[in-house]
């Protein structure tokens, strides 16, 4: 006889949106007779493993949609990378309890999470359906047209450097800006759909997909800086020489690394101060400042695109009528069908799990400085209604009457 019991969780960097999808699990779970407990687990598979559970079969329905109109993960995430045996005490945690559907939100680790989860209950005999939900600012898991998380991490960069640009105009010099990504650049690319006139920023854009020469990128400065008087960066934390090497890593003293052995990009100022430091000492421009947006776009409160909010909520539904109504897991991918609209499906794990998708060459221009209009045409209905713009005085200039 089935216990009727779900659980949802939510793994990895949090998100503006990524508190949608796991009310659009829990509410869309309601509309099934068999479902008997819904639960949400403390701070990911840490949670799991911890028996740290919310009865969220409990939660009203207003405020769980109060709670999806809110960055961040309401349950609390984690960066726990789980191997097989990790994943057998989550399993063996699900089957105790009596879970018999699981869904997981986050990114192509925790699809590859899923997946040994998944193989673990089909060794066992044991009837558990588990479905993976996508999310990430990265933008970077393969399958999916975009990705929950994005579109409004997207939006965050491209305000946040139509304001830079400002800024920049006002009082000249060269800004740099340091966005995340560290083998995809969909989100430093995004900074482009904050230019509205021919001469904004930013002027050079630097992507992980394309290898990162300092002597050019000097040389792109000055160039840049001679033609309008100013000059305005942004830049991939995830920029890398010939071999691979990060750049952070070439230039900095000392390295930081995370507990995954991973040099840490994110959440430090480094890279934007080594760059600035270049720039000062090489070309001599005095009026040098840097950024790094590290954490700030992925739960900025206020900034969220419509549209990454409403298919948030969907891939989350999807997943609950993917395992309820499909014979098989998977994984949730968003496809697109028009201009625009979309489409869902249920990939295989894994052709998802563990797999980093990066920006196609037909988005990057030619100089690989820039992206292309297939970009732009790519991401602009992704950032949603009503973003803001910006204009100019006209300029209509006085003549001078005293002769110096």
């Amino acid at each position: 006889m089935s216990s009727g019991k779900i659980l949802v969780a939510q793994g990895g960097g949090p998100t503006a949106v990524i508190n949608q999808s796991m009310v659009g699990v829990a509410l869309e779970a309601r509309r099934f007779q068999n479902v008997t407990r819904i639960y949400g687990a403390l701070h990911g598979v840490r949670g799991i493993v911890n028996e740290d559970f919310l009865d969220l079969t409990q939660e009203t329905s207003h405020n769980l949609e109060l709670v999806a109109a809110t960055p961040s993960s309401a349950l609390g995430s984690t960066r726990d990378k789980p191997d097989m045996a990790y994943c057998r005490s989550i399993f063996d945690v699900l089957r105790a309890h009596e879970i018999e559907h699981f869904f997981y939100i986050g990114g192509n680790d925790s699809a590859d999470t899923v997946r040994i989860v998944s193989e673990q209950a089909r060794q066992a005999g044991y009837p558990l359906r588990c479905i993976h939900i996508p999310k990430t600012i990265d933008n970077d898991l393969v399958g999916n047209d975009h990705t929950p998380g994005f579109p409004s991490a997207a939006r965050f960069v491209a305000q946040a450097f139509a304001g830079a640009n400002l800024d920049n105009a006002a009082l000249p010099g060269v800004y740099v800006g340091v966005v995340m990504g560290r083998h995809a650049g969909f989100l430093t690319a995004a900074s482009a759909l904050g230019k509205k006139f021919p001469d904004d920023g930013p002027h050079l854009i630097y992507l992980p997909e394309r290898t990162f020469e300092l002597e050019r990128f000097l040389a792109d400065v000055k160039a840049t800086y001679e033609r309008h008087g100013r000059c305005v960066i942004a830049v991939s934390e995830g920029i890398h020489d010939a071999s691979g090497q990060p750049v952070a890593t070439l230039l900095a003293k000392e390295i930081e690394r995370d507990q995954h052995g991973n040099v840490q990009l994110s959440g430090t100022g480094a890279l934007a101060d080594l760059l600035c430091d270049e720039i000062k000492g090489k070309l001599g421009i005095k009026r040098v400042r840097g950024d790094t947006f590290g954490y700030l776009q992925r739960s900025f409160i206020g900034c969220v695109s419509d549209v990454d909010q409403r298919e948030a909520r969907e891939v989350g539904e999807k997943a609950v009528q993917f395992a309820m109504w499909g014979d098989r897991d998977g994984s949730v991918a968003i496809k697109r069908t028009g201009f625009y609209s979309v489409d869902y499906e249920l990939m295989p794990l894994d052709q998802v799990a563990g797999k980093t998708r990066t920006m196609e060459d037909e988005f990057i221009s030619e100089s690989g400085t820039d992206v292309t209009d297939a970009f732009r045409l790519y991401l602009r209905p992704l950032l949603g209604s009503g973003m803001p713009d910006a204009f100019r005085l006209r300029g209509v200039a006085v003549q001078k009457v005293l002769k110096r």
